[in-house]
């Protein structure tokens, strides 16, 4: 029964690709979301890696197809990759957690809030929908900071990355004895994150880190990254 339904999708799917013809979003390549080696390529293969002193898990590196489909599934609404994205992602929630040890428990995730401008043009929060695709729900225990505004990262190097987010975020309430997992979709000099970091732990919060599905490897010193671990082992 289970696989005359996924026929049945299939050939809807083929027929609905005839009529209104769809490009893979890592080639353009015709096909109905992602075409097979587009998929292969967003493999998730999660490693761990420093940004300052916060310890960031990471499903993929944001290079070619990888950085492609991330951008069209963002600001190009192609939410049809959303399923092999979450995947990505889940296994680099999963690898953290299990670094974090099997004595950590209670442990919440918790995503970098879209601008108001972002989740406009979006109509979504990238992030919480790759989680809950996954499985997984986040905790909104941050939100920016009023009246202050935040420059396009685009184009910045790290320190001045770093300027620009500092103090954009401010937790929700009180967080003592909340113990966080920050999760995010992209990683370059870890600026985002260390913000949001910094107002968790004003808060009174334990931080262990972060995951993300993808890092952008060009801005990571060859001495920060950590051997890549076998996550489905641990």
């Amino acid at each position: 029964m289970m696989e005359d339904r996924w026929a049945l999708r299939g050939a809807v799917l083929d027929a609905w690709a005839v009529l209104m013809p769809t490009e893979c979003s890592g080639c353009g390549r015709a096909d109905r979301a992602l075409c097979a080696a587009c998929a292969a390529a967003l493999h998730a293969a999660p490693s761990q890696a420093r940004r300052g002193t916060l310890t960031v898990w990471s499903a993929l590196d944001y290079t070619d197809v990888v950085g492609r489909v991330l951008v069209a599934y963002k600001d190009g609404g192609r939410t049809d990759a959303a399923p092999a994205l979450a995947r990505a992602l889940g296994a680099a929630v999963a690898a953290a957690l299990a670094a974090a040890g099997p004595g950590r428990s209670g442990i919440v995730l918790v995503t970098v809030p879209s601008s108001r401008r972002a989740w406009r043009a979006r109509g979504f929060h990238p992030v919480d929908l790759l989680l809950a695709r996954a499985g997984l729900r986040s905790v909104r225990l941050l939100r920016p900071r009023r009246l202050v505004r935040v420059a396009d990262q685009v184009g910045l190097g790290r320190d001045q990355r770093i300027l620009n987010r500092g103090g954009t975020l401010i937790a929700t309430g009180p967080l003592e004895g909340r113990v966080i997992l920050l999760v995010d979709d992209i990683v370059t000099t870890g600026a985002t994150l260390l913000e949001a970091r910094r107002a968790l732990l004003a808060a009174g919060a334990d931080v262990l880190g972060a995951a993300t599905v993808a890092e952008t490897r060009r801005h990571l010193p060859d001495n920060t990254r950590a051997p890549q671990t076998d996550w489905q082992n641990l």
